[in-house]
């Protein structure tokens, strides 16, 4: 009943969802089919009071499903904050697709962003992208090596790096402590030396990277802390602006809409220091 009352509240806020976007109309690069787990979507959320922002948001699911947990819950807390938001519903190794296709999935949808932001009434150059879990792990890939997901024809005047990132108890190394099911789902049962290095996004860091803010739990069963704690020494060692927080409790999924924690707090306390929110 709480989670309702509080999903019930943020929807007075919202004008609306649009209805979703077909990332790739004439078929995705690579399909292995026509059905829906061979077209990922974009779903717009439109706040009443827009100030101008946007995050592009990637739920988890371990590359194996799509959390809707932490999709239009997400999107509509965000959209009172004054974002205008944009779930990416994205290929998924369980339907048979493996990198770079899911990276191929986001780049495009930031393509399609920022290439549409007089639109949707957005600032072109205040798009971020906000991932949890394995969708941390999209995220991160997405501001570590988009030109991965880069396919021929698509519009290199735009770039589809976003100016933020938020990554929410990440999956990010494929080597150390790796999350079984989301490497598997990724890379495959045995991927060669040189792609599992690829996708771990610890030994991607680079110099010049947006801002990222990044958080987890010591608790954490099914990703383990020292994912965060990896990605957040590779920024570090490499100057880019970011801040980590580590909460002493909770388990993997900690800290959905219709909970208590300090995480929300902190992230908008940030994100106005980006100038991101009012």
């Amino acid at each position: 009943m709480k989670l309702l009352l509080i999903l019930l509240g943020l929807a007075g806020s919202l004008l609306g969802a649009e209805e979703s976007i077909l990332l790739w109309p004439d078929g995705a690069p690579g399909a292995l089919g026509d059905s829906a787990k061979d077209r990922p979507t974009l779903t717009p959320y439109l706040p009443a009071k827009a100030s101008g922002a946007a995050m592009l948001l990637i739920p988890g699911g371990s590359y194996s499903g799509i959390y809707e947990g932490q999709a239009e819950p997400f999107a509509l807390w965000l959209n009172q904050q004054g974002l205008t938001i944009f779930v990416l519903r994205y290929r998924l190794g369980s339907a048979g697709y493996h990198y770079p296709a899911q990276l191929q999935d986001v780049v495009e949808a930031m393509l399609q962003i920022r290439g549409n932001a007089a639109k949707w009434k957005i600032d072109p150059h205040r798009v971020g992208v906000m991932g949890f879990s394995a969708g941390g792990h999209l995220a991160s890939t997405l501001i570590n090596r988009p030109e991965d997901g880069m396919i021929p024809g698509s519009n290199r005047s735009i770039s589809p790096r976003p100016d933020l990132a938020i990554l929410c108890y990440p999956v990010i190394s494929m080597i150390t402590k790796p999350h079984a099911t989301s490497r598997k789902m990724l890379i495959g049962e045995t991927p060669d030396e040189k792609l599992v290095r690829r996708t771990s996004s610890e030994l991607q860091v680079k110099s010049g990277l947006p801002p990222v803010f990044l958080w987890h739990t010591m608790e954490d069963k099914m990703v383990p802390v020292e994912h965060a704690q990896l990605y957040a020494a590779a920024l570090h060692q490499n100057n880019v602006p970011h801040e980590l927080h580590l909460y002493q409790h909770g388990d993997h999924g900690t800290g959905l809409i219709g909970t208590q924690h300090p995480w929300f707090a902190d992230l908008l306390f940030w994100l106005r220091r980006q100038g991101f929110v009012r």
